[in-house]
């Protein structure tokens, strides 16, 4: 088994909280950030993707890398700057380990990366969607394939390497979920677009729980689904909020054009989505916590 961890993106919303998980399970763990500072718990290595720099120490005694570098795709609007952020802040940093890793002795025996359902089309119905299944066309697929494509540049190096495709995460931390609660707190909660849209989503500990399977487990390789086994439609997910925090849910749907109004290209995020299946990761015998939508919420926002 490996001890010792490197993580990028650890301060993050699902870094923080697979640090804590690895640390509390005995795991020895270190970050890279823009800055050093290997005084702190978890000790923290400079890299700049501009630059094309990593400190030298990060690598060392590091057995396996998790990969979840990479600018948020929904905190901004999606300018044309910032749609370069998206994709370099991923690609970059992917091809950063990989050419530190072709150079430089080092231990590494497995990497870990994020990656996102994303690359799924949106919006097909019923369609359930498998990791051989169809890539869309759109940028955030394009982002995403350009992301895995770097993670397979690792594979050659004879490193086992493992890529989770997230969908939304659960977290009582922010995210999508802090995202939606506002307005249903407000009784103002609604279905968005059509709100027969999917999604795809998983409880923030499950996610955890998944890549610290991926690492005790020698057997997983390659890409893996990573959501929860009960795909919700918009609509769906949004009352069953309302229901847990005892809210009125009753307003008309927010037509698709007012989104698109004020979202721009990102809105193609919420009206669109898609029905993703994890048979792949349960068949590898990874057991869910929370893989009903309700006892994830219960946790989320009761427990």
């Amino acid at each position: 088994m490996v001890k010792k961890i490197l993580i990028t993106g650890g301060t993050g919303l699902i870094g923080r909280k697979l640090t804590q998980l690895l640390l509390e399970s005995g795991y020895q763990v270190a970050h890279v950030s823009r800055s050093k500072n290997t005084s702190t718990n978890p000790p923290t290595f400079a890299w700049d993707l501009n630059e094309n720099y990593l400190d030298p120490e990060a690598l060392n005694g590091v057995e396996a890398i998790i990969n979840l570098a990479g600018a948020s795709v929904a905190d901004k609007k999606w300018s044309e700057s910032y749609k370069k952020v998206i994709l370099e802040s991923r690609v970059k940093s992917t091809n950063l380990l990989f050419e530190r890793l072709q150079k430089a002795d080092h231990q590494v025996k497995v990497f870990l990366s994020a990656s996102a359902v994303g690359i799924y089309p949106d919006d097909r119905g019923n369609q359930v969607f498998y990791e051989d299944g169809p890539h869309a066309t759109n940028f955030l697929a394009e982002v995403t394939g350009a992301w895995e494509q770097e993670v397979d540049k690792i594979a050659t190096l004879g490193i086992r390497t493992v890529k989770f495709r997230i969908g939304v995460v659960l977290s009582k931390s922010g995210g999508a979920l802090s995202k939606m609660l506002l307005p249903i707190k407000l009784g103002l909660g609604a279905p968005l677009g059509s709100g027969q849209q999917y999604m795809s989503w998983i409880h923030e500990l499950d996610l955890c729980r998944m890549f610290v399977f991926a690492l005790e487990n020698e057997n997983l390789k390659g890409v893996y689904n990573a959501v929860s086994p009960e795909a919700k439609t918009n609509d769906e997910f949004s009352k069953a909020i309302a229901k847990s925090l005892n809210k009125p849910y009753f307003l008309p749907n927010i037509p698709g054009f007012l989104i698109k109004l004020m979202m721009g290209e990102m809105a193609g995020m919420v009206l669109g989505g898609n029905n993703v299946s994890c048979k792949k990761i349960q068949n590898a015998g990874f057991q869910f916590k929370f893989g009903k939508l309700n006892a994830a919420l219960g946790e989320l926002l009761v427990g």
